[in-house]
């Protein structure tokens, strides 16, 4: 799997429709949020399997979301722990999360409560697709770490580039200005 193949699934019909179902909220709505989102996810994501203090964690929590069955979108989100995803969302996030729900409520015209409720829905997806693509990796070259695997997934040495260009090149769509969501993906990456 590469960057692509997993946004292809996340964004894909039954992906927001399963998001959009979970949360209760439309799935126009359901993919802008997902859209500004899911780079800064898979920022927060990084960080974490970088960093020293959550590396061993984050390899746990990948572990343990690995074993969901996501060939059936469907069935995945009728059984989708939203109150785990909000968890999730906050270690990926970090100190940030306050701040991105508000930017992407902001820049989406949706509500700060169902920007919270459309990623607390996806991060459980987001996380077993990253924990079965750790799995399938690991399989083949014992010697990788989580680390390894995620800044491969994310294009390397690339993977902030490749992640800020995901959020439109870094420049607001209303103003060309620098969108402040660059800012905090910026924060992830340190």
């Amino acid at each position: 799997m590469d960057l692509n193949a997993l946004l292809g699934t996340v964004l894909s019909e039954d992906g927001v429709g399963g998001v959009s179902r979970a949360a209760s909220v439309s799935g126009d709505q359901t993919r802008s949020v997902l859209t500004s989102a899911l780079p800064l996810l898979l920022g927060g994501a990084l960080n974490q399997s970088t960093s020293s203090s959550t590396a061993a964690g984050f390899a746990g929590a990948l572990s343990q979301h690995s074993a969901g069955n996501t060939s059936n979108l469907g069935a995945f989100f009728s059984n989708v722990d939203t109150d785990d995803g909000a968890k999730i969302v906050e270690h990926l996030l970090g100190s940030n999360s306050g701040a991105v729900m508000s930017q992407i409520a902001q820049d989406s015209g949706v509500s700060q409560k169902d920007v919270k409720k459309v990623l607390a829905s996806a991060a459980p997806l987001l996380m077993s697709l990253l924990g079965k693509e750790a799995q399938n990796q690991q399989a083949a070259n014992s010697s990788l770490g989580v680390a390894d695997i995620m800044g491969s997934l994310m294009g390397g040495s690339n993977a902030s580039n490749m992640l800020m260009g995901l959020l439109g090149g870094g420049q607001s769509q209303q103003s060309g200005s620098a969108s402040p969501l660059m800012g905090i993906l910026g924060a992830l990456l340190k």
